[in-house]
């Protein structure tokens, strides 16, 4: 295929992950994808390892799991993939093919992931998913039973300013004025809940930015809401022993 032919195909696609895809073609994704990338502080290797990435989207963190050196990786999506959000699976089959990868795939809804209908995996990412759980503890539940030792989870969280656990609750679109955000704990309260489900070792890897920072960013955008200054994101990783 050639670099023109790429590109054709790429803007035909609404895309939400930045992808280098090659020959100087980088899918246009709504997300800064490499920042989230820094963020999450994978390890340098997955060699031997299986992967499950639950809530693939486009597959920017599927390959990035297969290109570490994971023995197998397998992408599971439903809302993103089935055209029922803005999303669809078109961007995650065209950067397959064009990556040569061999990522598998499965259409689940997190709530039917279980070790009898997908088994069990050494390591499991579920990034940017948890607060669009109507059920969150129970989608944790889900998660941790195919988690064979290690859970990488990057998620929003709220009530930053409340040191005991609790967790906010979105009304209609109240959140990014998207009516699919449902919940988002605040850091212990997330920190608890992966302890409830089975997870022994809990460690925030990124936490949100300073009270200073997000102050300014409000202004910059011209927002001044209490709530708003509450809000981040963090990334986790938990392991089961």
């Amino acid at each position: 295929m050639t670099r023109e032919e790429l590109q054709q195909q790429v803007e035909a696609i609404r895309w939400f992950h930045q992808i280098p895809l090659g020959q100087g073609v980088i899918t246009p994704g709504v997300d800064d994808t490499r920042a989230k990338l820094r963020r999450l502080r994978l390890p340098d290797s997955f060699a031997g390892q299986t992967v499950l990435d639950i809530g693939a989207w486009d597959g920017f963190f599927s390959f990035e799991a297969e290109r570490r050196g994971a023995a197998r990786v397998l992408a599971t999506d439903s809302f993103s993939w089935s055209g029922a959000g803005w999303g669809r699976k078109a961007g995650f089959e065209l950067a397959r093919r064009v990556l040569n990868s061999r990522v598998e795939d499965r259409e689940l809804d997190v709530l039917a992931i279980s070790p009898e209908t997908i088994g069990t995996f050494d390591v499991v990412f579920f990034l940017g998913v948890l607060y669009h759980m109507r059920h969150p503890l129970l989608a944790l539940e889900k998660v941790a039973s195919v988690t064979k030792r290690q859970l990488i989870l990057e998620t929003r969280v709220d009530l930053l300013g409340c040191r005991a656990p609790a967790m906010a609750f979105y009304v209609g679109d109240e959140l990014n004025a998207d009516a699919t955000n449902w919940w988002a704990p605040n850091v212990a309260g997330l920190r608890d809940m992966l302890h409830a489900v089975g997870f022994k070792t809990v460690r925030v890897v990124a936490r949100p930015p300073s009270w200073f920072t997000r102050l300014r960013r409000a202004v910059q955008h011209g927002r001044f809401s209490w709530r708003h200054f509450q809000r981040g994101r963090v990334a986790v990783h938990a392991w089961k022993e």
